[in-house]
């Protein structure tokens, strides 16, 4: 439905259609979204930043690679799949591993242990729903006649990439007030934990 939309109207209509359908496509829950807002919920704002800079760098990358045509050649590749999925599902453990165990924000010292801009950008590049939903746009883009230019569409795409993060990541700060007594902490952080693990198992078998 949103191809055919983006076929039929003007350019302007067809970008105002493009960030409607990123927002549903692209800002529904899955590992890289539920990740950041777990991380801004367990260690805050500004310590979730470099993460959740990560996070969306790493996944305008996959922009750019789907956009490319080089996904397509890489899952040709016999076994890479697989590698790829292994290594996501390891690194998305370990960090709900982090998020179920990191102490209430009021005994939290400065120099806790947090995720890190390679860990967010290693997530997002080997995170399947990234590349389903950024290659859905795409073809529901292809499938009808498109005014807007490649290069507009990927501006477009990359800049909702970045302002989807940026809420997820102040949803999950919304909890942080709630964090500094350690029932609520703890409740709430193997909460995020688990929907991280779940998110991701569901998007794996999609």
């Amino acid at each position: 439905m949103a191809g055919g939309i983006l076929g039929e109207a003007q350019p302007w209509q067809q970008v105002l259609a493009l960030i409607v359908a990123a927002t549903v496509v692209m800002g529904s829950p899955g590992p890289a979204t539920i990740s950041v807002t777990a991380v801004g919920a367990a260690f805050g704002f500004r310590p979730s930043l470099g993460y959740t800079s990560g996070v969306a760098l790493g996944t305008i990358a996959v922009l750019l690679v789907v956009a490319a045509g080089i996904f397509g050649m890489l899952t040709s590749v016999p076994g890479l799949a697989p590698v790829l999925a292994i290594a996501s599902a390891a690194y998305i453990l370990y960090l709900a591993f982090k998020i179920a165990t990191a102490p209430p924000l009021a005994e939290r010292a400065s120099t806790a242990t947090k995720p890190d801009f390679p860990g967010g950008f290693m997530l997002a590049v080997a995170n399947p729903k990234a590349y389903v939903a950024i290659g859905a746009m795409f073809a529901g883009a292809a499938s009808q006649a498109d005014k807007l230019d490649a290069s507009t569409r990927l501006v477009v795409l990359a800049a909702m990439i970045v302002a989807i993060h940026v809420v997820w990541l102040l949803a999950g700060t919304a909890f942080a007030r709630f964090l500094r007594h350690p029932l609520a902490s703890r409740i709430i952080n193997l909460v995020f934990a688990a929907t991280l693990v779940l998110t991701t198992a569901l998007a794996a078998l999609r």
